[in-house]
Formats: C-alpha cells, sequence, structure tokens
C-alpha cells in the first residue's frame, strides 16, 4: 500500500459529538474562540467562518502553520434529535430509567468491573443514581410534613367539635394524602427545574441510553451511523490530503463502529486522503463491557488491526467523566498478536493547562471534559487546533510517539464475546 501523504493542505474534519441534545452551532463556536486562544499563545494564523448554507452545522478553518497554508473544512455529525427523543420530561420516566439501568449494569456484573478501572466515570454513574433518590426521599419527607401537620390540626379541631367518628377518620385520611401527593410532585418537579446546574436528569438519561439494549445499538441510532459512514465514504472520493473523524466522549465508540463498517465496505482505500481517527475523553468501557455489546466489540476488534488507519486517543487523568488513559480494545479484553491502535496517550491537563485556570475547573467535571476541544495556556504534544488545521497528518504527528506508560491495557471486562 503506497504510503498516505505527510503533508496536508486541504483536509475534511468529521466532529462526532457525545449524548448531547443541544444544536451543533455551539461547537462551531467553541472552535472560533478556542482556536483564537490557542494560535495566539502559540503564535499560528488561524481564522475561522462559517461555511455553505448550513452554517450552523459546518465551518471553514485557514490556518498558516511554519508558512504552510491549510484548508480545513468541518462538518458536525448530528444525532441531537436522537438524544432530545430518548430524554424522557416525565418525572416517573426518569425514575423506572434509574431502576432498569441499575438492575442492567449490576445484575450482569458490568458495575463491579466498571470499579476496577478508574473511578471517575463510575462516580459520575452513580451520581444521578444517588441524587435521584435523595431528591425523592427529601420529596416525601416534605409531603409526610405537611400531610402530618394539616391532618393533625384537622383532627384536634374535630375531636374538639364533633368527637371521634367516620368524619374526623375520613377527614383526616384526605388532609393527609392530598397535600401528600402535591407537595412530593411539587418538590419533585422543582428538582427537575434546577437540573441545568444539577446535571442528574442529563446523566441519567445518558446511562440509560447506553444500557436500555444492554450494550447493543438502537435502530434509529444505527440508520444515522450508515447516514454518517456514507458521508465519510463519499468525502474520501474527493482531493483531500486528510479525511480526520474526531469522537468526544460517547461519540468516540460511534466512531469506532463507523469507521468499522467503512473499512469492511471498502477493503482497499486509496493512499490518499489518509483517513485518521482521534479519540477524545472516551467512555468506551460504559457501553463495550455490557453483555449485548457484540457489533462494538467486533468493532473495536477489527479497528485496531487496520492498517488503512491512524487511530489516536487522547483522555486525561484530570477529566473524570472518561476512562483517562484505558485502551478501550485491551480493556475490553480485545486484544490480538495483530492489533495495531489505538495510541493511547494523556493530554497532562495538569501540565498543559494553566495552574490557577486548572485549580479553578477541578471541580468543574463538565467543563473539564470538553477541556480537549480548548485552548491549552503551556500545549506539549496535543494541540486540537494544530491537529485539526495544521499541515501534518494524524499519523505523521504522532508517527514517533510512543504510548503512556501509565496507561492501563490489561483485560478487565467479562464480556468479550463478539456474538451471541
Amino acid at each position: 500500500m503506497p504510503a498516505p501523504p505527510k503533508v496536508v493542505r486541504r483536509r475534511k474534519v468529521f466532529y462526532l459529538p457525545g449524548y448531547d441534545p443541544f444544536p451543533a452551532r455551539r461547537y462551531r463556536e467553541l472552535y472560533r474562540t478556542e482556536g483564537a486562544k490557542q494560535a495566539e499563545i502559540s503564535e499560528y494564523g488561524l481564522r475561522v467562518e462559517a461555511a455553505g448554507d448550513d452554517g450552523a452545522y459546518s465551518w471553514r478553518a485557514s490556518g498558516v502553520f511554519d508558512g504552510v497554508r491549510v484548508e480545513s473544512e468541518f462538518e458536525v455529525l448530528t444525532w441531537s434529535d436522537i438524544v432530545q427523543d430518548s430524554m424522557s420530561n416525565s418525572i416517573p420516566a426518569t425514575y423506572w430509567q434509574l431502576i432498569r439501568t441499575s438492575w442492567t449494569y449490576i445484575a450482569s456484573g458490568t458495575l463491579r468491573r466498571l470499579a476496577l478501572l478508574p473511578k471517575g466515570p463510575l462516580i459520575a454513574a452513580l451520581y444521578p443514581i444517588a441524587v435521584l433518590l435523595l431528591q425523592l426521599i427529601a420529596a416525601l419527607l416534605a409531603a409526610h410534613l405537611v400531610g402530618w401537620t394539616l391532618s393533625t390540626v384537622f383532627q384536634a379541631l374535630v375531636l374538639w367539635a364533633l368527637g371521634e367518628g367516620a368524619i374526623a377518620r375520613w377527614g383526616q385520611a384526605l388532609l393527609y394524602w392530598t397535600p401528600f401527593f402535591v407537595i412530593a410532585v411539587l418538590v419533585l418537579r422543582w428538582f427537575r427545574a434546577q437540573d441545568h446546574k444539577l446535571y442528574t436528569y442529563y446523566l441519567m438519561h445518558d446511562y440509560a441510553f447506553s444500557a436500555g439494549r444492554k450494550g447493543a445499538t438502537p435502530p434509529a441510532l444505527q440508520q444515522r451511523l450508515d447516514d454518517f459512514r456514507a458521508t465519510i465514504a463519499i468525502a474520501l472520493l474527493q482531493d483531500y490530503d486528510e479525511v480526520l473523524v474526531v469522537g468526544h466522549s460517547s461519540g468516540a465508540h460511534l466512531g469506532v463502529s463507523i469507521l468499522a463498517d467503512l473499512l469492511r465496505d471498502h477493503p482497499t482505500l486509496p493512499s490518499r486522503p489518509a483517513l485518521s481517527f482521534l479519540s477524545l475523553g472516551h467512555v468506551i468501557p460504559m457501553v463495550s463491557f455490557l453483555p449485548k455489546a457484540y457489533k462494538l466489540r467486533t468493532d473495536l476488534r477489527f479497528l485496531s488491526q487496520r492498517d488503512e488507519i491512524t487511530w489516536v486517543d487522547v483522555t486525561a487523568p484530570g477529566d473524570g467523566c472518561s476512562y483517562a488513559l484505558c485502551d478501550p480494545v485491551a480493556v475490553t479484553g480485545l486484544e490480538t498478536a495483530e492489533k495495531r491502535w489505538p495510541l493511547v496517550f494523556s493530554a497532562q491537563f495538569s501540565r498543559t493547562m494553566a495552574p490557577e485556570r486548572y485549580e479553578a475547573l477541578r471541580r468543574k467535571y463538565f467543563k473539564l471534559h470538553f477541556q480537549y476541544l480548548c485552548a491549552f495556556e503551556q500545549p506539549l504534544d496535543y494541540d486540537y487546533f494544530q491537529i485539526t488545521a495544521g499541515p501534518l497528518t494524524l499519523g505523521t504527528r504522532y508517527a514517533d510517539r510512543p504510548p503512556s506508560k501509565s496507561r492501563i491495557d490489561v483485560p478487565v471486562s467479562k464480556y468479550t464475546s463478539t456474538g451471541p
């Protein structure tokens, strides 16, 4: 197979977001603002502008790096509508998700295996369960207090006026249970309204979506992944030097399946454009460890062996929402002698971010989870904007980069089969 191009002058970037119900426009704005910061820090030129009629979902970046001009076209592979459909607005439905999801992870033994990996994602998974249960307890206690107070006052008045009897008993029950249900619903609704600060319902929906079919891909999502695969295949026929797929968070395991299917459909890709995959802040074990994640496990093993692609996986121990430095193929028990990918290394937030900013964000887990897409005050060998808009392919940029010594590459998953 001829060597892929090393110098990039024209690139196509597909960004695959995680479980995100918000419009794709936010990613363009994030790239524009953070790219300007990184360009100033690292002293290179970078210009970002909207592209075409679908500007909310795509943009262009023009970069000048060491005298080399590069044009990159970006497209967000959106599945936010599927996310929105999966997010129930019903409080009882969310509590049913809590019961069903907890049972899936506990009964299958997956939760116990996940506990052997870095604890951040497990804590993030237990967080919505714990908070939702505390909210339910608080609502029931508040409802009991109001109901008990009203029924006690009523009982005292009726006994003073009429003495004991059926009216007193029925009245007391009515004045307890009616406000009980009203107050419980109002308190739960109030908690639900605060979720933009707590992210409890959002996280519960996220984990429920992954566990809903015990790791199998929902049909609607699979159809969307097929559409994404066709879109990327078209880009590979065009005049680009590199086609780069970036999968963030849950988008990482979706990217694995898309690209595995793409390589199966096209086993003999031309050397140009180079095909590259950058996975960021992955949570792959949350799905690949589930009993029916046969397709994902098959895709992980297949993609890890292919020489038609470069796959680099970047996480950071400071990101408590990702499985930092976990080789997703190895920990799922899928490593073979032919394994080539992914190259696993750390973005080293504690060294690459300004100390005061890192300290300020250490408890802001969602912001740190998106730091891979942002500027670094003291960048080392990871620079999102150099990767996506610079003159080197992903393979060339990290050709001599060794994996992090502290990576986790021992098999942990209970489920390793790739078929029923």
